[in-house]
């Protein structure tokens, strides 16, 4: 006889649910810029993901309901940023919602395509939208790597349990 598992407390799918189990998921912490009509956008992400070397390829997701929306809507082109440990409060200065994202102590500069380009980061691409993929209240954003710098120092911040942390030896 095979034992089975156990299964624990199941429950059925729901948004809590999903919320509960990614929050068991570490993920990588990026920022998302544009420029937007009245001044630079962003936001943070952790839904980043590398889709494609050849060509090279970037994905997102982003609610239709974030501030941002309406400019990575309209604009070709998009800021991705790859957040190093020590930027945790850029990372929640992005994520919070009426926050002055550009303002000081945020240090950026206008970077190709008109792009807002954060400083201080690990790595940073500037990217050309192809596609805006409907996905229940998000878009899955994809986007093709046009150019970046790859040479930021330092270890990566993770969001993990509802926090930003870095990697333990």
């Amino acid at each position: 006889m095979t034992a089975s598992p156990d299964l624990g407390t199941v429950r059925y799918a729901s948004p809590d649910l999903l919320r509960s189990t990614f929050r068991r998921h570490a993920a990588g912490v990026a920022v998302i810029t544009a420029r937007g009509d009245s001044g630079p956008v962003g936001f943070t992400a952790t839904s980043l993901t590398s889709v494609s070397a050849e060509p090279p390829l970037v994905s997102f997701c982003i609610g239709t309901g974030a501030s941002s929306w309406p400019a990575i809507a309209e604009k070709d082109h998009i800021g991705v940023h790859i957040l190093g440990e020590h930027q945790s409060e850029l990372a929640a200065t992005f994520a919070r919602s009426g926050a002055d994202r550009f303002g000081a102590p945020t240090v950026w500069r206008e970077g190709p395509e008109g792009v807002p380009v954060l400083g201080g980061v690990l790595a940073w691409l500037v990217c050309r939208i192809v596609a805006r993929v409907p996905a229940g209240d998000h878009r899955i954003v994809l986007a093709e790597v046009v150019l970046g710098d790859p040479t930021g120092t330092g270890r990566p911040l993770l969001y993990h349990q509802g926090r930003f942390s870095g990697l333990r030896d």
